[in-house]
């Protein structure tokens, strides 16, 4: 199964989900997609993410939003990223793609190839 966390307003997820889609339709995939902002992550479902994509916390949060600033984010720590992420599931990159066991920030989407062994 192919999971994707989209944010259908955002471009970039939906080129993100096209990909998917027809990754998973030559493949006989399933897909799961998830509307963050409708299904925020918990903290532990962010955790796991994280370790998934193997990267710090600061790379999957947008510091870009509005919240970020007025959360003061710029010296958190993991945990207290987490912590916002899971409040305000704006701050979540997109979009982001779990297969196999490992996960990549799909920005840009051509990223999500090397995730599923594209050409």
């Amino acid at each position: 199964m192919i999971t994707i966390f989209h944010n259908p307003r955002c471009s970039k997820s939906r080129e993100a989900l096209a990909l998917v889609e027809d990754f998973a339709a030559r493949r006989h995939e399933s897909i799961e997609v998830v509307e963050y902002l409708k299904t925020p992550l918990t903290e532990q479902q962010l955790a796991a993410l994280l370790e998934q994509l193997g990267c710090g916390a600061r790379d999957m949060v947008r510091s870009n939003e509005d919240e970020y600033d007025a959360l003061g984010l710029a010296q958190a720590d993991d945990a207290v990223l987490l912590k916002a992420v899971a409040a305000q599931p704006k701050l979540l990159q997109r979009p982001i793609v779990v297969y196999e066991g490992r996960a990549v920030i799909g920005r840009p989407p051509e990223r999500i190839n090397d995730l599923l062994k594209t050409d």
